[in-house]
């Protein structure tokens, strides 16, 4: 076959085309595709190279702060002060590795991301559709695009319906592109050439079959080395607040020491070198600077643990959106339903015909009022079978379908009621069709019939079809004038059941056109409706339990009928009374009204992408957090607007998943309601973080301040100091990235969008901490002292109260807002207690090994001091849960106001076993 880019493919008829690539209509053979996969290698673009390990490993060595380390290493070894030189060096070493080994962590868990997004092509392999990979694909497949698709490779169009496309990325056009199969002449411009789609291009309305004639680097949009790349960042605003508020601690924190080392050199006759040795140490304990690093790994383990849960996050900023979340507007079907719909009732002139079964098993008995039934049955069934682009299929044991889930139903039907599917669609070939669209909301199909005529097949939306049918079918073959109230009622009664409705309609033609135009679907004769039952996900109902119980407001935004989406509405316990608000009602109210109408209303029915958008808007001026999920590419304009974006990772368009931040993998509204306890965990471990590193490096900071002020001996010399720093940031610094969520999680109300990390309970708990720190570390320094110890030993109690009170208070802050004293607080996790672990074998070495005494100058520690250090940990723990039981009867801050126990905690509890 010819090379992939040497051919002017836009010049060449489809069939030439094809031949040239050594292809067909049913597309490539397993075995051939594979062939042409090894040899011209896999459909993606060759990334950006990747930094290499060494140079990201040397970046952690460029901060100022690291830089000011380093420095005063080499002061202090060329003066012979080898023991200070030696830990400060270890100290930024340990510092780089962590961060570097963080930073891989974080690059890995987004690289694994980005490979769960990867979109998939619809591909004819061996005359079967299948989906694939787009990466997968090869130079002589057959791919179908519809409206809402990207392109996933550069392709020859064989066959065209109406299709636009959008190719702005690529031309910098701001109007979509009309395409076609037609030919161009060889000359013809990149950007002009019509017959020719281009890899990551957008479909905007219309379908295509097409061949795909280059792959890869060999495409247009890979000659000039652009490609649209999505989760390429990790920085978040939340990170870079955090980094941010990093620097500002830097820069406030060496101030502080250049203004106390001239205090300690100039009142307190502090020779210069050991004045310079208590600062570096102190702003190397005070200053968190591995915070950002921690928080990044801390995401992306979040991002981990939702992908796990079929939730895939685009964007981390997602993550921080989720915890936030106050409604929820879904999608109705395969969301907040199963998508397994079975075709219920047939509802002609003649009479209803019931249809047992479930899901899309071609299995069940059939019910009806006569043999006139039956036959109005199967006049509407062969008009499903006829208008269908699905496929059903038998696979591991399972009915599955390729397509439409209803198309899937109306096959199955067509075979319950006596069908035989194979020799209608070959006395009935299809010539032509007009795919289905959200503006006419019908799909039609043109078929030519044995005698010379030819047949249109419609089906869509009941309201759409009677208002462009003329008569209906009746007791004679040229029908009956058609009866709108009789057809209002069976729709209103297939509503009121749950159903869902599809009406059906044909008109005869005397002879056979070339092409289906939307002026031939007028004057219908109307055949009759289809009710298909969709019943909602157990796990569903659930899940909208639980946001209630979490404060979020859960809507139904769908197409079906008003009464169709109450009846469900009601099975999810949506509301005791749903109220309904339809799209024509939508049309009628103002913006500012509207803001009432979204607060109140549960359901939208008939609702289109536009109604969508606007009722995004309404909630977001009501002062609402709105997720908003979306499947199709006229969503897009509501998940861009929305604060997060939920595309469906199934049935979802790639338009969809690229203006979300979101993607459900199983388009389960359950995955949803995980993603918001996953993200509401991840919030709270890093405001742990940040309650647990700032406190303690505070602490350590103010007893030595406090001790240089007061004009008395250090309580921990600067080795020491950049030893607690050192052991502490790999062990006790990592472990609350890990911590799972607490119990009462889903029972708080959410956080305010504006609310800030540090809020008034966090910066009283930071104040409270510090001061706690500082006086036991004080206090344990004077009763050393008072027994008569020597200076080394004084030191050597505080560097391990130090060590200990960090250990209990680490337990204390897994629960900022419950009682840690419980089995489970307790018990703590394994890494938790591999942390703790950790430092208790370092801090052992540390007091009693003959070496380490030597480098930090330590001395064993009795029984009795050592016993007397582990209650200062128990007190300072017991003073903090002292606390938070004070401030939740007081109510001074209110994040501490609802927590199990308390009244909205029983009734969160409640609501949830009433809703099982």
């Amino acid at each position: 076959m010819t090379p992939q880019s040497s051919t002017a493919w836009h010049a060449l008829e489809a069939q030439a085309a094809l031949a040239q690539l050594d292809s067909s209509h049913q597309g490539l053979t397993d075995r051939e595709a594979a062939r042409r996969l090894a040899k011209f290698g896999p459909n993606e673009m060759v990334g950006r190279k990747a930094i290499p390990a060494w140079r990201r490993f040397l970046r952690h060595f460029s901060d100022p702060l690291i830089a000011f380390l380093l420095s005063a290493a080499v002061i202090a070894f060329s003066l012979g002060h080898l023991t200070d030189a030696i830990v400060i060096t270890l100290v930024v070493i340990i510092n780089a590795v962590v961060g570097f080994v963080q930073e891989g962590r974080a690059e890995q868990a987004l690289a694994a991301l980005r490979s769960m997004i990867a979109p998939q092509a619809h591909v004819l392999r061996d005359g079967k559709r299948r989906d694939l990979a787009v990466a997968e694909l090869v130079p002589g497949d057959i791919i179908s695009l519809e409206a809402g698709d990207r392109v996933p490779a550069d392709a020859r169009i064989l066959r065209a319906r109406n299709i636009l496309v959008d190719e702005s990325v690529l031309t910098g056009k701001s109007v979509a592109t009309q395409k076609s199969e037609t030919p161009d002449p060889v000359c013809t411009g990149m950007a002009d050439r019509a017959s020719i789609l281009y890899s990551s291009t957008f479909v905007v309305a219309g379908q295509a079959t097409a061949v795909v004639v280059a792959t890869g680097m060999a495409t247009q949009i890979g000659q000039i080395g652009s490609l649209l790349d999505t989760v390429r960042s990790v920085s978040t605003p939340l990170l870079q607040q955090i980094a941010t508020f990093g620097r500002r601690f830097t820069a406030f924190a060496l101030v502080a020491a250049v203004v106390l080392f001239i205090f300690a050199a100039t009142l307190r006759d502090y020779a210069w070198l050991d004045a310079l040795m208590v600062v570096v140490a102190l702003a190397v304990g005070v200053v968190p600077e591995s915070l950002p690093a921690v928080i990044t790994i801390t995401l992306a383990i979040g991002v981990r643990r939702m992908a796990a849960r079929q939730a895939i996050v685009r964007r981390l900023p997602a993550v921080e959106t989720l915890g936030a979340t106050t409604v929820i507007c879904s999608d109705k079907t395969g969301t907040l339903t199963r998508n397994e719909m079975t075709a219920h009732s047939v509802v002609t002139t003649a009479g209803t015909t019931t249809a047992s079964g479930t899901g899309y098993a071609p299995l069940g008995e059939l019910a009806h009022s006569g043999d006139d039934a039956l036959a109005g049955a199967q006049r509407v069934a062969t008009i499903g079978l006829l208008c269908n682009d699905a496929q059903l299929r038998l696979a591991a044991g399972e009915w599955r379908v390729d397509g439409d889930p209803m198309e899937g139903a109306l096959i199955a039907l067509a075979i319950k009621v006596g069908l035989d599917a194979e020799s209608l669609l070959a006395d009935a070939p299809r010539i032509d069709e007009i795919p289905f669209d959200a503006q006419h909301r019908y799909m039609a199909t043109l078929h030519a019939c044995t005698d010379g005529s030819a047949l249109i097949c419609v089906k869509g939306a009941p309201e759409n079809l009677l208002s462009l049918s003329r008569l209906q079918s009746g007791e004679t073959p040229a029908g009956q004038t058609l009866d709108l109230l009789l057809w209002d009622q069976a729709i209103v009664r297939a509503g009121e059941q749950g159903e869902r409705v599809l009406g059906f309609a044909t008109r005869r033609l005397d002879s056979t056109p070339h092409s289906l135009e939307v002026s031939d679907v007028a004057a219908l004769t109307f055949e009759g409706i289809v009710g298909f039952i969709d019943p909602p996900r157990e796990e569903a109902i659930l899940a909208v339990a639980q946001c209630h119980c979490a404060g979020i407001d859960v809507k139904m935004i769908t197409g079906d009928h008003a009464a169709t989406a109450a009846a469900i509405a009601l099975q999810l316990r949506l509301a005791e009374h749903p109220k309904v608000v339809t799209g024509a009602e939508l049309e009628t109210v103002t913006d500012g009204e509207l803001v009432r109408l979204a607060r109140e209303a549960n359901v939208f029915a008939r609702a289109t992408p536009e109604h969508k958008l606007r009722l995004v808007r309404a909630l977001q001026a009501a002062g609402e957090t709105v997720a908003m999920t979306g499947d199709g590419v006229n969503d897009a304009p509501a998940l861009k607007q929305a604060d997060i974006g939920v595309a469906m990772g199934r049935k979802g368009t790639e338009a969809a998943k690229q203006a979300s931040g979101m993607v459900l993998a199983d388009d389960n509204f359950a995955s949803i309601a995980a993603a918001v306890y996953e993200g509401r965990a991840v919030y709270d471990n890093i405001r742990k973080v940040i309650a647990w590193t700032l406190p303690t490096n505070i602490g350590e900071a103010l007893a030595v301040i406090t001790a240089l002020m007061l004009g008395s001996a250090l309580p921990m010399t600067p080795a020491q100091i950049l030893w607690i720093n050192m052991v502490l940031t790999i062990t006790l610094g990592l472990v609350l990235a890990f911590e799972p969520p607490e119990p009462d999680i889903m029972q708080r109300s959410p956080r305010r969008r504006n609310a800030q990390l540090l809020s008034p309970f966090m910066l009283w708990r930071i104040a409270l901490v510090s001061l706690i720190f500082t006086v036991a570390a004080s206090a344990i320094f004077a009763w050393a002292m008072h027994r008569g110890q020597d200076l080394a030993t004084a030191r050597t109690m505080v560097v391990n109260a130090f060590c200990v009170m960090e250990i209990f208070y680490l337990f204390s802050v897994r629960y900022l807002r419950m009682r840690a004293f419980t089995l489970q607080g307790l018990r703590g996790t394994p890494a938790v207690l591999g942390a703790i672990a950790a430092v208790t074998i370092a801090q052992f070495a540390f007091t009693y090994h003959p070496w380490m005494q030597a480098v930090f100058d330590t001395r064993p520690i009795a029984l009795l001091d050592g016993l007397v250090i582990l209650m200062t940990g128990v007190i300072m723990m017991l003073i903090l849960e002292l606390e938070k039981l004070l401030l939740r009867k007081l109510g001074i801050f209110e994040e501490l106001r609802c927590v199990p126990g308390s009244r909205s905690g029983r009734a969160g509890q409640s609501r949830v076993r009433a809703n099982p």
